[in-house]
């Protein structure tokens, strides 16, 4: 049995706990939903919820009822957005991509077995979800995923592959055409360490399609990862690839290599 850690402070963690069940559950919360979400008992989620009102993370519903993310939790996404001097650096690149080629342009953060979006640049014709960051999506499901595996070791990629076989079914955002066979995986990564750049039809989200490309630090080890979203009705996937996987590329190039981008 492996030994508590003496420096982790467990109500701390109840408490993040509590903010992070709206996850799977973007509304007004209940104390009893909380409970539900969480496993606490009344009184620990209550004395957690109430808390977190008081510092302005958790806020009260309509009428006083329920609970709410508060407008607290914005101003530390501000503060770790301003801290990664990456972001900054790619904002301006990240808007002339989107300018050339007039499709959404994300920038996505490596987070294990997740991508969590940290920069959009969106069309007019996407949807009020596409425009927000601080989603996440599994590594192994995604083109800008797949195209961070392309730079690990192959010790390294199959750790993600045979740990993400294991994740809660309700954290994986998935469509009829989600790959989930780790054999195709596996396949889908070593193309795109063939080819630079990795492709994905449809897998996050019907009638879309992506293609992305890995942004390396120093050590040219994968941080992030830099995507272009079109649409099934108006591209293939080789097609769109070929118009614009050579921009990626670049992009991808110019924001890599840098000491202290993550």
């Amino acid at each position: 049995m492996s030994r508590p850690d003496p420096l982790f402070v467990q109500s701390l963690a109840k408490g993040l706990e509590l903010l992070e069940a709206f996850e799977h559950h973007p509304t007004i919360m209940s104390m009893n939903e909380l409970m539900e979400m969480t496993g606490f008992d009344r009184s620990t989620t209550q004395r957690m919820a109430h808390t977190l009102v008081s510092l302005g993370y958790l806020e009260r519903g309509a009428g006083g009822k329920g609970f709410t993310p508060g407008k607290k939790i914005l101003q530390r996404t501000f503060d770790y957005m301003r801290s990664v001097p990456l972001l900054e650096r790619a904002t301006p690149l990240v808007v002339q991509l989107q300018q050339e080629t007039g499709e959404r342009v994300e920038l996505s953060l490596f987070n294990d077995l997740y991508i969590i979006f940290a920069l959009r640049r969106q069309t007019k014709r996407q949807t009020f979800s596409s425009t927000l960051v601080g989603r996440q999506l599994p590594t192994v499901q995604t083109a800008g995923g797949r195209s961070i595996m392309a730079h690990l070791t192959p010790e390294q990629m199959e750790d993600i592959i045979v740990r993400s076989e294991t994740m809660p079914r309700r954290s994986i955002p998935s469509t009829p055409k989600t790959t989930r066979d780790s054999a195709r995986i596996r396949e889908y990564v070593e193309q795109a360490r063939q080819d630079g750049y990795a492709a994905a039809a449809e897998e996050s989200q019907i009638g879309e399609l992506n293609i992305a490309a890995a942004i390396l630090d120093h050590q040219q080890r994968p941080i992030a990862t830099i995507q272009l979203a079109g649409l099934t009705s108006d591209w293939t996937v080789e097609n769109f690839a070929k118009q614009y996987a050579p921009l990626i590329m670049t992009t991808a190039r110019a924001l890599s290599g840098k000491v202290g981008l993550a």
